[in-house]
């Protein structure tokens, strides 16, 4: 894997480079085959006492991301690792199913060793999983992002799915963790 580490109202240090390179390369362990991708790692500082990093590893057909925030940069990166290893072995029965159905090799290792176990890892979670539990159906009133805005703020949700009255495609606002809105739309 490749790392792309950058450093945002901080600098990377030799140190830090290496404790991110030795700390995401563990994830490796979990892949049949070491993945060809490029680890891109932002690292930033939000304030005296905020620290945040975010890794994106984009392979083909599949991508691992996670960001964390804590008081120390160290902890941060132990924090993002963790979160990456239980998307992977959450993942990885279903990932795997999805590359033997296309005809290709798994990506994922098939037996589940001793750390994977004592990290509080059961195979029987991840079959349920994915249970959904309720589904809903509803007509999508065409309206333009803003007035989605206002009425997924009266509903006190965190998003809303709607018709862009501009172009008649399905949009979806939502609220972000720094309070402010997105606005997702089908690519053209």
């Amino acid at each position: 894997m490749n790392y792309n580490i950058r450093g945002e109202n901080m600098e990377v240090t030799p140190s830090l480079r290496d404790y991110v390179e030795k700390k995401v390369g563990k994830v490796e362990r979990y892949f049949d085959s070491t993945p060809v991708a490029d680890v891109h790692v932002k690292m930033q500082v939000r304030s005296t006492n905020e620290h945040s990093i975010e890794v994106t590893i984009p392979m083909s057909q599949l991508l691992l991301r996670a960001e964390e925030k804590h008081s120390d940069m160290y902890a941060a990166i132990d924090l993002v690792v963790e979160k990456l290893e239980r998307q992977i072995r959450k993942y990885k029965t279903k990932v795997n199913r999805k590359f033997r159905q296309s005809g290709t090799k798994d990506i994922f290792k098939n037996e589940i060793g001793v750390t994977e176990l004592s990290n509080g890892y059961s195979p029987e979670e991840e079959e349920d999983y994915f249970n959904l539990v309720r589904t809903k159906r509803f007509n999508l009133k065409p309206m333009d992002a803003e007035e989605a805005v206002l009425q997924m703020d009266m509903l006190g949700h965190s998003f809303f799915v709607f018709s862009n009255a501009d172009n008649g495609d399905t949009n979806v606002v939502y609220r972000r963790k720094d309070g402010r809105y997105g606005l997702i739309e089908p690519e053209a």
